[in-house]
């Protein structure tokens, strides 16, 4: 998949007549219902010969439009780019978000696609938006079509657990704690990709040694607690056990994601490691000592272990 930054470079590629079939959105989680768009662009780009792409926005539009507003981020760009290519696409245009896109009325946005992406089919989700003061929907789109030489597809809504796929009900389970609910709509585990810093030694110290990572602060999260998570570093998966917290028994103020990968030995920090979130062990606790907590950790890392025999 080739992923392009900017309106200059798509422009460059010279798309005419390729029979391109783009999946449009912000694609924020990827979800089962943002695959649902991506994978129908993918399916009339190989009945017709022609190529897919997902053209998408780097930065949420609420970040320009509504600040204030502006959600949680499920995944950042590399898991985005990751999870798009997963599905076969040919091309990723992932564009920043500015005031002059904001500021476009709905007609001028669609002219933009067709001047630079010579579109042959449009695919969106129902509730998908475009144009100043999101005043363009899925009909306006089809509409369009008519004008400017390509047909619009609108894929409908996706329903798990007896709700609505969608970022936002998405957020909100993993806020909760409710993992199972956060994967099944996402069709995949939860994850986060970090760099693996430098922390106080202490799970060594302790026999549980740690790779840790920040959470940055504008990202979704679970909630505190220690979980059943695999982690991948430089693309080799292996079983481990996560706690996310501030670590409240020795009083720290940062939050962070602290990993015991099972039966690892390198030292990887600086790296960028991938971890996947399965299951939740337990909420956070402080402990009235240092042996009560070592005596959990020991539970926690007996039931993951467990977790994944029974898998």
């Amino acid at each position: 998949m080739q992923v392009f930054s900017s309106l200059l470079d798509i422009k460059n590629l010279n798309l005419q007549g390729k029979n391109l079939a783009v999946a449009l959105g912000t694609f924020d989680g990827v979800h089962i219902g943002h695959q649902n768009v991506i994978m129908q662009a993918v399916k009339l780009a190989k009945e017709n010969q022609g190529l897919s792409a997902v053209f998408t926005f780097s930065n949420h539009p609420l970040s320009v439009i509504a600040p204030k507003r502006k959600p949680l981020i499920i995944n950042d760009t590399l898991a985005k780019i990751r999870d798009i290519e997963a599905l076969g696409v040919d091309f990723l245009f992932n564009i920043e978000f500015n005031l002059e896109l904001c500021q476009m009325e709905p007609e001028a946005f669609v002219k933009m696609l067709k001047d630079y992406l010579s579109p042959k089919f449009l695919v969106t989700g129902p509730n998908y938006s475009f144009g100043v003061k999101g005043l363009g929907t899925p009909d306006l789109l089809k509409e369009l079509g008519e004008k400017y030489g390509f047909k619009a597809y609108m894929q409908h809504f996706i329903y798990c657990h007896n709700n609505m796929v969608s970022s936002t009900v998405i957020r909100k389970a993993l806020a909760e704690g409710d993992l199972d609910c956060a994967n099944k709509m996402l069709g995949k585990p939860f994850s986060i990709d970090e760099e693996v810093i430098h922390g106080k030694k202490r799970g060594r110290l302790l026999g549980f040694p740690t790779a840790n990572l920040a959470i940055k602060a504008e990202r979704a999260m679970v909630p505190n607690g220690v979980y059943v998570v695999e982690a991948y570093v430089e693309g080799k998966k292996y079983q481990a056990v996560a706690s996310v917290g501030t670590n409240p028994t020795f009083e720290d103020i940062s939050r962070r994601v602290e990993v015991n990968i099972f039966d690892f030995q390198q030292t990887i920090y600086g790296q960028i490691i991938r971890v996947d979130f399965l299951k939740m062990l337990r909420r956070e606790i402080k402990f009235t000592s240092v042996d009560a907590l070592l005596n959990q950790m020991k539970k926690d890392v007996k039931q993951a272990k467990a977790y994944f025999v029974k898998e």
